[in-house]
């Protein structure tokens, strides 16, 4: 049996191995906090890695999220027995879920959350295209916006509004990530830049396989940075909704990803030779914005913008 404190140690150990754009569980997050979205975080990286990491099969992929979804139900209860770690899963899956269903039970967290999650990295098992912008927004419904609701209520928080808002900033987060990673998913064979918006500006998928972005290429990602930031825009007041350190780490988070969409702007989205990522460098710019966000009387002010193209 795995102790408790260790389990939550071995998720915090996750979190700070897999940095990425954004901080997770960081000091920003409220210490009391940071055990929970540590374990969230474990659960869904080492998920998500089952959908696109390492040499597996279509169906040891599935049958991996299957047994995590069976081991979520199973982590709800401390009656059941625990099962062994399979092939195929990180040697730490048992501390993943004793802290996880510590985690759910305390904080009472939805298992349809995790269950949209799993269900997002099944699709990513055999969908590599997406038709219409309909079709990527029900995907980020289901593989970002649970992680924002699940924070939110680790952190007490259970109301509609915040929920929208918090669904907001999520996909755009989510969508700001695709456009960064152009390059990187074609060459896994995925292009997330809907079909229909493709065609409205004449631009062929594949040209990125050739290693460029084309003007056509180019204003796709313009039009579709556009409503990416218009969804920052509209999730924005959720970083003044709530209270005490919480509020910090949104504001990173918001203008974290409006730094990096600035940078694609500013880049004229030529993704291929260079992403457009944060850094170390970014940390004072962070700090100093978060200190006078209420100076920013509108999400897309001039400190988080870039020049755009226009078609």
């Amino acid at each position: 049996m795995v102790e408790l404190r260790d389990a939550y140690a071995a998720c915090l150990n996750d979190a700070r191995r897999h940095y990425e754009n954004f901080p997770v569980a960081s000091v920003l997050v409220p210490k009391a906090q940071r055990p929970h979205v540590a374990a969230v975080y474990a659960f869904a990286r080492a998920a998500d890695d089952f959908a696109d990491e390492g040499e597996r099969t279509a169906a040891e992929r599935h049958r991996l999220l299957d047994l995590w979804l069976c081991r979520v139900h199973d982590a709800t209860s401390t009656g059941r027995s625990v099962r062994p770690v399979e092939s195929g899963e990180p040697a730490h899956t048992q501390a993943i879920f004793a802290a996880l269903g510590a985690t759910i039970r305390a904080k009472a967290l939805p298992l349809s959350l995790f269950e949209d999650l799993l269900s997002a990295f099944r699709q990513d098992v055999t969908v590599s295209r997406y038709a219409t912008w309909t079709d990527l927004l029900d995907y980020c419904r289901r593989s970002a916006n649970p992680v924002g609701r699940l924070v939110l209520r680790i952190a007490d928080y259970r109301d509609d509004e915040l929920d929208r808002w918090s669904d907001c900033i999520c996909t755009a987060l989510q969508l700001t990530n695709f456009w960064q990673d152009v390059s990187r998913d074609y060459d896994r064979g995925r292009v997330y830049m809907p079909e229909e918006e493709l065609r409205a500006f004449c631009a062929s998928a594949d040209v990125v396989g050739s290693g460029r972005i084309d003007e056509p290429w180019a204003l796709a990602l313009a039009s579709a940075s556009r409503r990416t930031r218009d969804l920052f825009d509209a999730g924005r007041p959720l970083c003044d909704a709530v209270d005490g350190r919480l509020k910090y780490e949104l504001r990173a988070t918001w203008l974290g990803g409006m730094r990096v969409l600035a940078r694609l702007e500013r880049a004229r989205f030529d993704v291929v030779r260079q992403r457009p990522s944060l850094g170390a460098g970014d940390g004072p710019w962070l700090v100093w914005r978060m200190m006078t966000w209420p100076l920013a009387s509108r999400g897309s002010d001039a400190l988080a913008r870039g020049p755009s193209i226009r078609p």
